[in-house]
């Protein structure tokens, strides 16, 4: 079987992304429910950052740039590290600072590494909840309050059955795929917004079957896709390519719901 971290060690990735989040969380946690600066990155609409959001990427950095120095770093906040070699990880420190900034606990901090251009291993953290969900070849897991365990997603195939999350409508309505979000809705049996990261999270876990999305960037998606891929499910973007880098996407439970999905995505 092919090597998919190419000969790194799984364990010191692991504990990479574990020491990294564990960074990030003194930083975010300090921030949560308080008064806090923001900032708007756009200038239509609404992209917000905090200071919160700088400070936990640069901690996050700090770690795995001691820890892999070789290693290329892209992220949300900060201008890119260029890799010496094949390795890049890639950084959100909050995914979801909407949620953040609003005190809603379903945001969160990913941190993903690409093995040229392709997620291998990747990790989503809610210290608020002191969940954490990872993924590395071989199994993705879930862990709170010390305990770990392995995590599969729904096994759900069919449309009807399905349930399905987004972050907003609003993004559809930017991006003009209104009608393409309408009738995923319309042939499955929920839908629940507003869960950013989260959503993928509890996919990976088998309690959400569907998550589709517009106009992601590359650190948005990119970490997620070992954490669901290695729990059972498919991720790509709506033409069925992979959604490294960001754009329309999707992620169901089953190869079987999604191509339903894209069915009903595309028309």
């Amino acid at each position: 079987m092919t090597d998919a971290l190419a000969g790194l060690d799984a364990a010191a990735v692991r504990a990479t992304l574990l020491a990294a989040a564990e960074a990030a969380a003194e930083r975010t946690l300090a921030g949560f429910r308080t008064p806090l600066a923001v900032e708007n990155k756009w200038e239509t609409g609404f992209d917000p950052v905090t200071a919160a959001d700088k400070d936990a990427e640069i901690a996050v950095r700090a770690v795995i740039g001691d820890r892999f120095p070789d290693h290329g770093i892209i992220g949300e906040e900060w201008d890119p590290k260029a890799s010496l070699g094949d390795f890049d990880w890639i950084v959100d420190p909050i995914d979801g600072t909407r949620a953040f900034i609003s005190g809603v606990p379903v945001w969160g901090t990913l941190i993903g590494l690409m093995h040229r251009g392709r997620a291998v291993a990747g990790l989503m953290a809610q210290p608020f909840t002191g969940e954490t969900w990872m993924g590395l070849p071989g199994g993705s897991t879930y862990s709170r309050n010390g305990s770990a365990a392995p995590i599969r997603t729904s096994g759900v195939t069919e449309l009807g059955r399905a349930k399905i999350s987004a972050t907003s409508p609003d993004i559809f309505e930017m991006t003009g795929t209104v009608d393409n979000i309408g009738r995923l809705r319309r042939a499955t049996l929920q839908c629940r917004w507003g869960l950013d990261c989260y959503a993928y999270s509890l996919l990976a876990a088998g309690h959400i079957d569907i998550v589709a999305e517009a106009a992601l960037k590359n650190v948005d998606i990119s970490p997620l896709i070992p954490i669901i891929e290695n729990a059972g499910g498919v991720v790509t973007t709506w033409d069925g390519e992979r959604a490294e880098s960001g754009g329309n996407c999707i992620a169901a439970a089953t190869p079987e719901l999604h191509a339903a999905a894209l069915r009903a995505l595309n028309g």
